[in-house]
C-alpha cells in the first residue's frame, strides 16, 4: 500500500499544474524534485542556488541528479552576499537571504510560465528556529512536503525506497550558519569554512561543522567520529591543517554535531 502521506503529496502536486523547484540537491529538495517530476512531467523545472554561501560541489551534484531524473534545470547566482542586512549577520539574517532568493526564483518562474515555486522544507523544519519562513510566507513559496507532514526520517525512508542515492546523505546548510550571529559575514571568510570542511572531509569525517571564531575554529562532528578526531596523527593532520588556513586555536565540540548549534547562544542570552 503506497504511504498516505506521498499519496496527499502527489494528488497537491499534480493540482498545481506547474512548478519549480528550488533545488540544492539535499535529501528533502531531491525526494521533491523525484516526486514533482513523476507528478508534472515536462511542467517542472529544477534551480539550483550558486553562491559563496555554498559548497561548489553541491551545484555539481544537483545537476547530475536533474538529468537522472530528466528534469530542466538551471543555475541562478544568487547575490545574497550584495545584500548588507545578510552580511550583517543579525538573528535575521536567514530571512534576508531566503528574500533574495525566492524573489529570483518567482521571477524565473514568471518568465518560464510556470505557476508555483516550491521549497524542500519538511516538517519538522516547522519546529525550529528558522527566519527564512517568514519570507517564504511573504512571498507566497509553498514546502509541500511540510504541507502534508512528512518528517525528515519519513523522506529518507521513502527515498530510499524510490532509490534515490540521497537518502542517506547528511544535513547540509549555507556555510554563513558557521559564523556566530552578528559577526560580519566575508567572502574570505566563507572561503576559508568552505576549505576548512574540505579539507576534514577528505581526513575520512562525514558530519561535520566548522564553526568560525575568527581566530578560532570549533570543530562538530558526529559523537560516533570524535575517536577518529583525536587520534594522535589525525589530530596532528588536523591542527597543522587549519592553522594553514589562518586559525590561532583549534577546538573539538565535545557535544558533537547538532543542527541549530549557534542557535544556542540566542537561548543562554534570553534565560539570563
Amino acid at each position: 500500500m503506497k504511504n498516505k502521506k506521498l499519496k496527499r503529496l502527489e494528488e497537491n502536486l499534480k493540482r498545481m499544474q506547474s512548478a519549480l523547484v528550488a533545488f540544492s540537491g539535499g535529501v528533502d529538495s531531491t525526494f521533491l524534485l523525484k516526486v514533482a517530476s513523476r507528478a508534472l512531467g515536462d511542467s517542472v523545472m529544477a534551480v539550483t542556488s550558486s553562491s559563496p554561501i555554498h559548497f561548489p560541489y553541491e551545484v555539481k551534484e544537483a545537476k547530475e541528479l536533474a538529468r537522472a531524473f530528466r528534469v530542466r534545470h538551471i543555475t541562478f547566482h544568487s547575490r545574497e552576499c550584495e545584500n548588507k542586512d545578510f552580511i550583517k549577520n543579525t538573528i535575521d539574517r536567514c530571512y534576508y537571504c531566503k528574500k533574495e532568493l525566492f524573489k529570483g526564483l518567482k521571477r524565473i518562474a514568471r518568465e518560464n510560465d510556470l505557476k508555483f515555486v516550491l521549497d524542500g522544507s519538511n516538517y519538522d523544519d516547522l519546529e525550529s528556529f528558522r527566519p527564512g519562513k517568514r519570507a517564504l510566507r511573504e512571498l507566497g513559496i509553498r514546502s509541500p512536503l511540510a504541507e502534508v507532514g512528512l518528517r525528515k526520517e519519513e523522506i529518507r525512508k521513502l527515498s530510499r525506497e524510490l532509490g534515490l542515492p540521497t537518502w542517506d546523505r547528511p544535513s547540509q546548510t549555507c556555510l554563513a550558519t558557521r559564523i556566530p550571529y552578528r559577526e560580519r559575514i566575508t567572502r574570505k571568510r566563507l572561503e576559508r569554512i568552505e576549505k576548512g570542511e574540505e579539507f576534514l572531509k577528505g581526513l575520512g569525517l562525514k558530519e561535520l561543522r566548522l564553526r568560525d571564531y575568527g581566530d578560532t575554529a570549533r570543530i562538530e562532528v558526529n559523537p560516533k567520529e570524535i575517536r577518529i578526531l583525536v587520534k594522535e596523527d589525525i589530530r596532528k593532520k588536523v591542527i597543522n591543517g587549519l592553522k594553514r588556513l589562518g586559525y590561532t586555536y583549534v577546538s573539538c565540540d565535545l557535544e558533537g554535531y547538532r543542527s541549530g548549534s549557534m542557535d544556542e547562544a540566542l537561548t543562554s542570552t534570553r534565560s539570563r
